[in-house]
């Protein structure tokens, strides 16, 4: 917007300069060359009159005055003799403007060229006695003066387009200013700042959009707050009863010697667990969509190696080996999220990919770093997924077959959407290159350009 502000003030101007300083310089041009033509000629008919005066006083005047005219002029005075004047004068050379002059008593002026004037200014008069008085004059102090006048305009135009280019930019900037303030809002707000706000400062109309664009923050910010709230309370309120619930039927089960009696609570017991485990998914999905924070540059490599630490042991105990590969181990990149979501991510990755994973098999860690962005994926070698179930994987609430049967809350890769969608980046499910599943991930780099 800034270049685009630009751009139009000096257009304008160089508009201004074309309808104002090119006419007065063709104006000056005009008058320089009829200034110079009406000289020549009052000079060219006042010799004229002492040739066909006659008498010896006036011929050896006309040899004087163009003597004199050639010092002081850059013209050269030619003329035909009379019979009782022989001036010691250079002869005209016959052409058709020497013979219109003496045959037709007609004046004649060439400038030697239709395009403003050639190289010498040629004027031939009438004398009386059939003779002629010529004057060639030379343009080279004309061409000199007509470059001055130009000259001078085009370094006046340019020094006042570079004037109107850096009154421009500083006017441009104060321009676009409330609009800036406007961007670094809502980028900050955007990568889950709510607190940013805009200053109310620039024109009414940018006014005006920052008022709005702050209530809109303000409310937003406790539309989240009191979600964070409910999120709380509801997770203090529903583990604690189902808790409760559960420690009641572990008493009963104990105190109980019914088969029949005992093989219901144990049903009720596992339909219990069930509950409270799909009460915490639900809760970790709704602090997801509630917990809006600022990303920031995380080591990916550093959260990768604690996150793998954790899990190695658990993959120990069946034979699974956990491998890290790709470009980005060496490369340590930074990637922009929020602090404790790639953890959350990778816990619930990594739990999926255990789960399906055969005994002494193997899951891939890779990370690939680039410029714009960083792919981190966890590849199985499990049954993997038909392009159905890829597309129903992230819904909340499905279920896939692992190992050892249908388990889970089914909100496990809902969670990793909502995290990684909410920190800028991107989540897709492919096939593994030796079978099994692939689940890539796409995150923001910290060192990416603009």
């Amino acid at each position: 917007m800034n270049r685009q502000l630009i751009r139009s003030y000096i257009l304008l101007v160089a508009v201004a300069i074309l309808l104002f300083t090119v006419p007065v310089a063709f104006t000056l041009t005009k008058q320089l060359r009829d200034d110079t033509e009406l000289s020549v000629l009052r000079e060219a008919n006042t010799m004229a009159l002492l040739l066909g005066n006659g008498d010896r006083i006036s011929c050896e005047a006309l040899t004087q005055v163009a003597e004199a005219y050639g010092g002081k002029t850059p013209g050269e005075v030619q003329a035909t003799p009379t019979g009782s004047c022989a001036p010691d004068l250079p002869k005209p050379a016959a052409d058709a403007a020497l013979t219109r002059a003496v045959e037709e008593n007609d004046p004649t002026t060439d400038w030697g060229s239709d395009f403003i004037w050639g190289k010498q200014l040629t004027v031939t008069v009438p004398a009386h006695g059939d003779a002629a008085v010529r004057i060639v004059y030379s343009t080279s102090d004309m061409t000199r003066r007509l470059w001055s006048i130009w000259g001078f305009r085009a370094g006046l135009a340019v020094f006042v387009l570079a004037a109107a280019a850096a009154i421009g930019a500083f006017a441009a900037r104060r321009i676009t200013a409330p609009l800036r303030e406007l961007n670094s809002m809502a980028s900050k707000f955007s990568d889950g700042d709510l607190t940013a706000r805009s200053p109310v400062t620039g024109p009414a109309e940018t006014q005006t959009l920052a008022r709005t664009l702050n209530q809109g923050a303000e409310r937003l910010d406790t539309l989240v707050a009191s979600q964070r709230i409910f999120v709380a309370d509801a997770s203090h309120q529903l583990r604690t009863p189902l808790t409760a619930l559960r420690l009641s039927l572990d008493n009963i089960a104990d105190g109980v010697d019914d088969e029949f009696v005992r093989e219901d609570v144990e049903q009720a017991t596992a339909e219990v667990v069930r509950m409270s485990r799909l009460v915490n998914g639900l809760l970790v999905l709704a602090r997801a969509e509630a917990k809006v924070t600022a990303a920031e540059p995380l080591p990916l490599r550093t959260i990768v190696d604690e996150r793998l630490t954790v899990w190695r042991p658990a993959a120990d105990e069946r034979g699974v080996t956990i491998a890290l590969r790709g470009s980005g181990v060496d490369d340590r990149p930074s990637v922009l999220a929020s602090p404790g979501h790639l953890d959350q991510v990778l816990d619930n990755v990594l739990s999926n990919a255990l789960e399906v994973s055969p005994d002494g098999g193997t899951i891939t860690v890779r990370m690939e770093s680039g410029a714009q962005e960083v792919v981190l994926s966890v590849a199985d070698e499990g049954p993997g997924m038909s392009d159905a179930e890829k597309s129903r994987a992230f819904d909340r609430f499905w279920r896939g077959q692992g190992l050892t049967g249908r388990s889970g809350s089914g909100l496990g890769l809902a969670v990793v959407k909502q995290l990684v969608t909410d920190d800028g980046g991107t989540v897709t499910l492919t096939d593994a290159a030796g079978g099994g599943l692939c689940v890539r991930i796409t995150l923001r780099s910290a060192q990416r350009g603009g």
